[in-house]
């Protein structure tokens, strides 16, 4: 992967290649931002950038072997770590034992979330971590002398997911790694990490895709599903996943935005039969899955309060979302968005420290029926 093929971040491109010009690599950069903005495009990028053998002023050759096995993934000196989930054939599972899939995954569209990955795998309940296992496997990989390349590289996916003696392992390692090492942490919530971590790190700060990139990235699928442009790069608001998303919508978006419509209509009628229902249908759901789904429902819940101000530019909404909305809004307002914000939070914390579903959701569902009125 080049520069030229990393969506927008015009700004972030130059100041890497500046960095490799002017022999300022650190070794150590933590690449943070949220999902859909390029992060893991730009460090594959900024990978095949450091280690081509005839590199120009903007980007990388794309042509010496060192670029071409880079572009497969193949490089022997470029290497991932990524969440993994335990399964009976890996009890202490590495991300070499995934990494089949993890190629087939990137080279697909290196847009992509957790619950993309975690889906690849058949992860089903399971919480993908980093796991402690993981730190042998990276010290030994980047005590061995390069093969063929400048520079080693170390690409960390979703480094907020490493458990916390993994982390700690690797302190040593990240502060003062072997020379021509170079690693790339990728986060989609810096706030998470250790902050031993962050402090060993130069933070390079990813900001949406500009417009006018989205608009040029998504122009000819655009046309061709018969969609307004304008329309998707004001919806996407600089996440080119959420861009794919609205131009062929995908199941378990509409299955979030109806399990979400759902709850908030049962819970206004005080139908307390379907809310049993409801509460049954979204505790089968992956634990990854109900995570995701809550932070739907706080994205949501925004979108509605925001509604309220009658200022379309900054909502967010698709047109069944829209729809909906129009008649939902009121509902929240300045008397209950607080308090509907910390129960979404706390139920998706409730969930990621694997408490019961049933009980959790049964407990926010009660909740809904009493704030929803308020």
């Amino acid at each position: 992967m080049q520069f030229k093929d990393v969506i927008g971040q015009a700004a972030i491109k130059q100041r890497l290649i500046e960095g490799v010009q002017e022999n300022r690599v650190s070794h150590a950069q933590l690449f943070s931002g949220a999902e859909g903005v390029g992060k893991l495009a730009m460090a594959i990028a900024y990978a095949q950038y450091v280690n081509c053998r005839n590199r120009t002023e903007s980007d990388a050759c794309g042509e010496c072997p060192s670029c071409k096995k880079i572009q497969k993934l193949i490089h022997p000196d470029l290497h991932f770590v990524f969440p993994v989930v335990k399964t009976p054939k890996f009890k202490d599972p590495v991300s070499d034992n995934f990494l089949d899939k993890w190629r087939e995954q990137v080279l697909k569209n290196p847009y992509f979330n957790l619950n993309n990955w975690f889906e690849s795998i058949d992860a089903e309940n399971a919480q993908g971590q980093i796991y402690v296992s993981e730190s042998s496997e990276i010290i030994r990989k980047l005590n061995l002398k390069t093969f063929e390349a400048e520079y080693k590289v170390m690409i960390i996916w979703m480094i907020e997911r490493m458990n916390v003696q993994c982390a700690n392992k690797l302190l040593k390692m990240i502060e003062e790694p072997p020379p021509k090492t170079l690693f790339i942490l990728i986060t989609e919530n810096e706030e998470l990490l250790l902050t031993t971590i962050k402090s060993r790190t130069q933070l390079v700060k990813f900001l949406g895709i500009d417009p006018q990139a989205m608009a040029q990235a998504i122009g000819p699928q655009a046309e061709t599903a018969g969609k307004n442009i304008q329309g998707v790069v004001h919806q996407a608001n600089g996440n080119y996943l959420e861009a794919l998303n609205l131009l062929y919508p995908d199941d378990q978006k509409a299955e979030y935005f109806e399990h979400f419509t759902n709850i908030m209509r049962i819970s206004y009628k005080r139908d307390w039969l379907p809310l049993f229902e409801w509460v049954e249908s979204v505790s089968t759901m992956g634990r990854e899955q109900q995570k995701s789904f809550l932070l739907y429902c706080l994205r949501m819940l925004r979108e509605n309060f925001i509604l309220n101000l009658r200022q379309p530019v900054l909502n967010y909404m698709n047109e069944s979302e829209t729809a909906f909305s129009e008649r939902f809004s009121p509902f929240i307002n300045e008397r209950n968005i607080l308090i509907f914000t910390e129960e979404f939070e706390k139920a998706h914390r409730d969930i990621a420290q694997n408490g019961n579903p049933r009980i959790i959701f049964l407990d926010l569902s009660l909740k809904i029926t009493k704030m929803i009125r308020a």
